[in-house]
């Protein structure tokens, strides 16, 4: 299960992200791009996020993921569109020669840090 090592690597990553001035800091929320071709189990990844966090300054984050489709351009008639199934073959040409334009992001977009004031609530 790779995922586990792609949860640690974001807690590390948002961890290191926080500014020195706010070392005490909470990190409420992570913002992930997935593309269907990066072999990531949202679930499963949900699942793994929690526990490389706890303990950590993402303890209790949210761990957003949008997923992002399989998107591609033909090389030999320019034809654009999604990839819904597994047959990389122009719709239009038929052809083979196509490059993928989008699906195997895995990218942080965003780390939200938690409003200090949220947490102090009496």
């Amino acid at each position: 299960m790779h995922e586990m090592g792609i949860a640690m690597q974001i807690v590390e990553i948002a961890t290191e992200s926080i500014p020195k001035d706010m070392a005490h800091a909470r990190v409420a929320r992570v913002n992930l791009k997935v593309g269907k071709l990066a072999a990531v189990v949202p679930e499963s990844l949900r699942f793994c996020f929690e526990v490389a966090a706890r303990e950590t300054p993402l303890a209790g984050a949210e761990l957003h993921i949008e997923e992002i489709p399989v998107e591609a351009r033909c090389n030999d008639c320019n034809h654009e569109w999604t990839i819904s199934e597994p047959v990389f073959t122009c719709q239009k040409c038929n052809s083979g020669a196509i490059k993928i334009l989008s699906g195997r992001e895995l990218d942080i977009e965003t780390i939200e840090i938690a409003d200090e004031d949220a947490t102090n609530v009496s």
